[in-house]
């Protein structure tokens, strides 16, 4: 087959010859337009399907300077505006294809002088050149070095020009997709918007009928959305409403992608006028039926338009109307699913779902769509930890929800709820003004700087009561703080028969003529919403089950304690009010909440600082104020004849874990002797502490709560005794006696020895027969009897180490308290199991040395529980196994002057040195506290 015969156009400078001079800026550019249409026609064509099209095509036309005369041709198009306006929309042709068709074919003759019948009319000819040098201009815009090259030509304001006076559906279609590849530069996307096309963009929106041109002009909107500024003012000059009643429309596929698109870029920061306008032009129900479309794209913008438009309060009615709520949670609840979906992606719609609960007609549809078990899960899970402060912030709505309160309680909220108040915030993004709840949408105030946790909630205090108006919160008040709600009159704080804390008691509220009472003011910082929704909580009649637990009690106690300022009044009153609630008092009593309220608030040991000291903001006299008006709210309750019953039956009737936190609490809230001696003393409570210590422990304080709790019932029985307890062994025993012993040792002794003890080792030591004899009857026999030893100048004594023996020989000899018994004790730290004093005492038994025996204990005790001695010594020496021993051993661990830190760490020592043989350490326990001494009859 011949090769085609090439043509003049298939050379790219003819046609950018062509283009010069059609432009006026070459050779024949002053020739009349309709002798040059037809060759400019056939170069424009040329450079619309082959030299831009090809493969580097847009660059070389760049570069060769292509752009210029075309922009020039533009001009002179935009100029002849209104002639082509008036020739009609209808002889246009709607396709570069068309317009090919209606050029005559090409030729490489010259092109007649005159238009003949069969060529179209001057108008006709200017639109199809107007078409090509478009769909030229639009082509090579899609690449940026030919966007900042239009630019920097000025080739925006033609653009305009032909957008505003040709109405034809062709040339608007290719304007609005040269306009939208320019808006791809941010520069360019500026320049556009001054010049004015954007009330253009919108005009063709509702004039154009053909999809390919309306495709066009969503496509240029969307890229115009560049910014938040270039967002708001695309709302605000009506190019929403136009997108939505095209969506509401149904139209094809194609065109619905393209809608989607648009609405997601316009709605990012949804602006008021946005969400207006959407609402206005009907899109709202549209977007909630494409939210279940097949194709994934129009699908998942769909989504996000939804969760962009809940920002706006005032269309999150309409939008829980029209189905919003149940297809935003669906998708929160399939992503959270989904094994492959990032938090990311999770993070637009946790804030729309938590938006969505700012309105009372949205809440009951998520409350009815399983939306509070979705946040629930959001809560515990620690990856959404960044969101946490916003859903307890959203949770807020349920406020008065009794059956949704009902159902978070039982999900688990509260721990969660207390877990909140000291854990790190989140990232959460502050909301505007606009995003307050529309259930009152006359609420407007003046624009100023607030907290985003005030202006979220500010809606919701007016709504519930606690501020009749915006005029009600004074504009005077910290932007981060918000007013308090008074408690209800079924809920008032109960009156503490002791003066408690000024930091607990309520600001009066103060009544203004003609304005509604309001709240004294609080600080309202991150765990403000927490703190409200534990409050409600707290005045169920029966709060006990989800607040007076380990769990909740713990967060209100970190929160109080470890807040970096002063904590919420809120909180104050939360404990306040569980513990002068009689229904609560037994959960106290279960959940060892009583001995933790005494060991964190007024001891100042939390669990974290146990057993390793922890640090924490110094405000121990504030903690121990609160601490001692709590316990005495207990136990106002606990002597009242309700709390007796109580009382009685859990130390009678109640499980054995019951049994023992009730025996254990005792001591702390009771204080009416006839109390606590009948259920501690008679009825057989304080034994069933003392034998608990040995099994496992039922709490992590437990051994630090059961010590001090002896150490307070040492006191209730022996309240006569001053804080300067005597300590367990005399610190000083004056000076040492004389030695009456050494006088055997020297080289000339007086008088002279008669014996000598042999022991193992081999040494000998010098002794006095009748002495020795009269010591003990262990040694009258020995020496004196029908033995040998009697007859013997030299006596074995076996298994005696010369460190041990030498107390022995000095107390023969006559020595008390010269200071032998203390030789074979070891310094603190050291171990006194197979040490020097553990021979010494044990040979002090076997050689009937009471009084040996009294002397080394005393000191061992001297040494090992004296200043210089520890907790960690005490256990070491109960492990010798005297009953006297453990009896220091108990006084020092249970004196009243004791560090309460040191007097657990001792009890944890005196319980791992019983071991399983629990009845010593019981008996020595049981004596001290009851004051008398170990051997005497104590109560059963």
């Amino acid at each position: 087959m011949a090769a085609a015969k090439p043509t003049p156009t298939d050379s790219l400078s003819f046609c950018l010859a062509q283009l010069t001079a059609a432009a006026g800026e070459g050779v024949g550019g002053g020739k009349d337009t309709a002798t040059n249409e037809t060759p400019l026609g056939r170069a424009l064509l040329a450079l619309r399907t082959r030299h831009v099209k090809a493969a580097g095509g847009i660059e070389r036309f760049r570069a060769r300077g292509g752009l210029r005369p075309l922009l020039a041709l533009l001009r002179r198009a935009a100029a002849a505006g209104p002639a082509l306006s008036q020739a009609g929309p209808g002889s246009a042709p709607s396709s570069v294809e068309s317009a090919a068709s209606a050029a005559p074919a090409p030729s490489s003759g010259p092109a007649p002088s005159a238009a003949s019948p069969s060529t179209p009319s001057p108008p006709a000819r200017l639109r199809k050149t107007l078409d090509l040098a478009l769909s030229i201009l639009a082509n090579c815009c899609t690449e940026g070095a030919c966007r900042a090259e239009v630019r920097r030509l000025g080739g925006i304001g033609p653009l305009v020009t032909i957008l505003q006076c040709v109405k034809t559906d062709s040339i608007q279609n290719r304007t609005a997709r040269a306009l939208g590849n320019l808006a791809m530069e941010p520069e360019s996307c500026g320049d556009i918007h001054s010049a004015g096309a954007v009330p253009l963009l919108v005009e063709s929106l509702t004039a154009c009928q053909d999809s390919q041109c309306l495709q066009s002009v969503v496509r240029a909107l969307r890229n115009l959305a560049d910014s938040p500024q270039h967002r708001l003012a695309l709302a605000q000059q009506g190019a929403v409403r136009p997108l939505a009643e095209l969506l509401a429309a149904a139209p094809d596929p194609a065109l619905t992608l393209a809608l989607v698109r648009a609405l997601l870029e316009l709605s990012r920061g949804c602006s008021r006028a946005c969400a207006e306008q959407l609402s206005l032009g009907g899109g709202l129900g549209p977007l909630v039926s494409l939210a279940s479309h097949p194709k994934r794209a129009v699908r998942e913008a769909t989504i996000l338009i939804l969760a962009n438009l809940c920002a706006q309060g005032l269309v999150r009615p309409a939008l829980g109307n029209a189905g919003g709520v149940e297809v935003l949670l669906g998708e929160l609840r399939r992503r959270r699913g989904s094994t492959g979906a990032s938090p990311a992606s999770q993070q637009p719609l946790v804030r729309a779902v938590c938006l969505l609960c700012r309105e009372a007609i949205n809440r009951a549809r998520l409350r009815d769509a399983g939306g509070l078990e979705l946040l629930m899960g959001l809560l515990r899970d620690p990856r959404a930890s960044a969101w946490h402060p916003r859903v307890v912030a959203a949770l807020v709505g349920f406020l008065y929800d009794t059956g949704a309160l009902g159902r978070l309680q039982a999900l688990g909220l509260v721990p969660l709820l207390a877990g909140q108040l000291c854990g790190e915030a989140g990232d959460e993004e502050e909301e505007g003004r606009e995003a307050a709840s529309w259930d009152f949408p006359e609420e407007r105030t003046p624009e100023r700087a607030e907290a985003g946790s005030f202006r979220s909630l500010r809606s919701w205090l007016i709504s519930e009561g606690y501020a009749a108006g915006p005029g009600d919160i004074s504009p005077d008040w910290s932007p981060e703080r918000c007013p308090q709600p008074p408690p209800p009159p079924e809920a008032a704080e109960p009156a503490s028969p002791a003066p408690g804390p000024t930091l607990l008691r309520t600001p009066r509220t103060l009544r203004t003529p003609g304005r509604s009472p309001a709240a004294a003011e609080e600080p309202w910082g991150r765990e403000g919403p927490a703190l409200l929704l534990l409050s409600r909580f707290s005045q169920a009649p029966d709060p006990s089950g989800a607040l007076v637990t380990g769990p909740a009690l713990c967060g209100l106690l970190a929160y109080v304690t470890g807040a970096p300022g002063p904590p919420s009044p809120r909180a104050l009153r939360i404990l306040a009010r569980l513990t002068c609630n009689p229904a609560c008092l037994e959960a106290f009593v279960r959940s060892y909440g009583a001995a933790l309220l005494r060991a964190w608030l007024v001891l100042g040991v939390a669990p974290d600082d146990w057993p390793e000291l922890g640090t924490r903001p110094d405000r121990s006299s504030q903690h121990r104020e609160l601490g001692e008006m709590l316990l005495q709210n207990l136990t106002v309750q606990a002597e009242s004849p309700f709390g007796v019953g109580a009382l009685t039956h859990l130390l009678l009737s109640g499980s054995p874990e019951d049994r023992v936190a009730c025996a254990l609490t005792l001591p702390f809230i009771c204080r009416k002797p006839s109390l606590w001696r009948r259920l501690l003393l008679d009825q057989g409570g304080l034994r069933l502490l003392l034998s608990a210590l040995t099994r496992p422990a039922p709490h992590p304080l437990f051994l630090f709560f059961a010590a001090d709790s002896l150490s307070c019932l040492q006191g209730l029985v022996s309240p006569t005794v001053s804080p300067a307890f005597p300590p367990a062994v005399p610190l000083d025993l004056g000076p040492p006696s004389p030695c009456l012993y050494e006088p055997l040792l020297g080289p000339a002794p007086i008088p002279a020895p008669d014996l000598h003890f042999l022991l193992d080792s081999g040494l000998q030591l010098p002794a006095q027969r009748a002495a020795s004899a009269t010591a003990s009857p262990f040694f009258r026999a020995l020496l004196a009897g029908s033995f040998a030893e009697a007859q013997m100048d030299l006596v074995p004594l076996r298994g005696l180490s010369p460190s041990a023996a030498w107390p022995i020989l000095h107390h023969l000899h006559g020595c008390r308290g010269c200071g032998a018994a203390l030789g074979p004790i070891p310094p603190p730290g050291q171990p006194l199991l197979g040490s020097g004093a553990e021979e010494a005492l044990e040979a002090a038994g076997r050689f009937l040395l009471p009084g040996l025996e009294e002397e080394l204990e005393e000191a061992v005790g001297r040494i090992h529980l004296g200043p210089q001695g520890g907790p960690e010594s005490v256990g070491e020496v109960f492990r010798l196994g005297r009953p006297r021993l453990a009896a220091h051993c108990a006084r020092w661990t249970l004196g009243p002057g004791q560090c309460p830190r040191k007097r657990a760490l001792a009890l944890v020592g005196l319980v791992e040195a019983a071991g399983e043989e629990a009845g010593p350490l019981t008996e020595a326990l049981l004596a001290v506290v009851m004051g008398v001494e170990l051997g005497a009859k104590v109560p059963p």
